[in-house]
């Protein structure tokens, strides 16, 4: 899985998308930004990899917080990549949690690709998972640490709610094989 690239912006397609230049490599990535990003601009985006039959798709953030936020919506039945990504272009992440927080599920109905029954939806299931700032849940364990956890448990086809889930408030050691076999064993237990 590809979760981090750096490079120059080669071209930015119509569509949001960018082609980056890493190192003689030109990745597509589907950006999560509304600015316009201009060619040979140097860039670093935290990347969401999708693995389709018939395709290898890139999402790409300025942030991790934002990489996160993609996930949290893509647990919501009816709503995947495509339409995550439309709702972090047209507000951001605090936006977005602040109008969960509230049950404003005519603002998130605004997003386009979400009618009013998924805006509801997802206000019913991530309402209280997202913090007052807008990002993901908190969480007592180190970001760095837990982020590589939740990759590696997410590798082996576990999915962000089930995972965040059996690990809530649980404080894991700090040598990350043991806090992978640990996290496990929480996951077999929910």
């Amino acid at each position: 899985m590809i979760g981090w690239l750096e490079g120059h912006v080669l071209h930015h397609h119509a569509n949001g998308a960018v082609v980056l230049d890493v190192q003689g490599v030109g990745y597509e990535v589907h950006v999560a930004t509304a600015e316009e990003l201009r060619p040979g601009e140097s860039l670093e985006l935290f990347v969401y990899t999708v693995v389709r039959a018939d395709a290898i798709l890139l999402y790409g953030f300025l942030d991790y917080a934002d990489r996160e936020f993609f996930e949290m919506l893509l647990v919501t039945p009816g709503v995947g990549p495509a339409t995550a990504l439309a709702a972090l272009r047209m507000a951001s992440r605090n936006e977005l949690a602040r109008a969960i927080e509230t049950g404003d599920a005519k603002r998130i109905a605004q997003i386009p690709g979400i009618g009013p029954k998924t805006a509801s939806r997802i206000v019913l299931e991530l309402k209280g998972k997202v913090a007052s700032t807008g990002g993901a849940e908190a969480s007592s364990r180190p970001a760095v640490r837990s982020n590589a956890i939740e990759d590696a448990l997410r590798a082996l086809g576990y999915n962000v709610a089930e995972i965040r889930q059996a690990l809530d408030g649980v404080e894991l050691p700090d040598n990350e094989p043991d806090a992978l076999r640990e996290a496990l064993a929480h996951l077999r237990r929910a």
